[in-house]
């Protein structure tokens, strides 16, 4: 019976990180709407070609943002999905950011092997938007059971200290992955980093329970 509470507490943050993961995710994919459309590939969006190829991808964004990952992924008889626009634009700056859109779509709708494969085919270029495809390349291996992978990504994912935005997310889930893997040392430093710089983020409101819980009490 003693085990059983003992893994209690980290039942419970399992269950709180699934039931915050798809509006955590939701806010993950509006952050990336934006950060493409204003920032990460504006300077990539001038010759015609290329032009065409982003105007064609717009639909299929839409409905990514309003969580219709079937849609998106495959388009309907009027607008093509993703895949449809990967394929049709290879070679152009949009048909990589495809990859990243897809492997989103997959990770949501469960087929985390594909998700995977289209992750690791993004090809960030040193934007913001790398530090998201390894936080979602993260959570699909974590999907898979392979937290020593996870790992390897949610640490790449929380690299920005200046996204206050993504980088607490990421830190959290990479200190409930250090948890699974029994590292307590290094869930304590992640969860002290969201206490210390991100004291404002969603994840940082319960942080002195799950710092207690890994024996670092004020």
């Amino acid at each position: 019976m003693a085990k059983i509470e003992e893994k209690n507490p980290l039942d419970n943050l399992m269950a709180k990180y699934e039931a915050n993961k798809k509006r955590i995710n939701t806010i993950v994919t509006v952050v990336l709407l934006a950060i493409v459309g204003g920032l990460a590939y504006s300077e990539l969006y001038r010759k015609p070609a290329v032009e065409k190829a982003a105007t064609s991808v717009a639909w299929a964004q839409r409905m990514l943002e309003i969580d219709s990952f079937n849609l998106a992924l495959n388009g309907n008889a009027e607008h093509p999905g993703f895949l449809k626009v990967q394929k049709k634009y290879g070679g152009t700056p949009t048909a990589n950011l495809c990859n990243h859109y897809i492997g989103v779509c997959y990770l949501h709708m469960g087929d985390f092997d594909k998700a995977i494969k289209y992750l690791e085919d993004f090809n960030g270029k040193g934007t913001l938007l790398s530090y998201a495809s390894w936080g979602a390349l993260g959570d699909a291996y974590m999907e898979k059971g392979n937290t020593k992978k996870g790992i390897e990504y949610y640490e790449k994912a929380a690299g920005n200290k200046d996204d206050k935005v993504l980088t607490p997310i990421f830190l959290y889930r990479l200190a409930v992955a250090y948890e699974i893997n029994k590292q307590t040392e290094k869930a304590q430093d992640a969860y002290k980093r969201i206490k210390q710089e991100y004291p404002r983020a969603q994840v940082a409101q319960d942080i002195d329970r799950h710092l207690a819980r890994v024996g670092v009490i004020d």
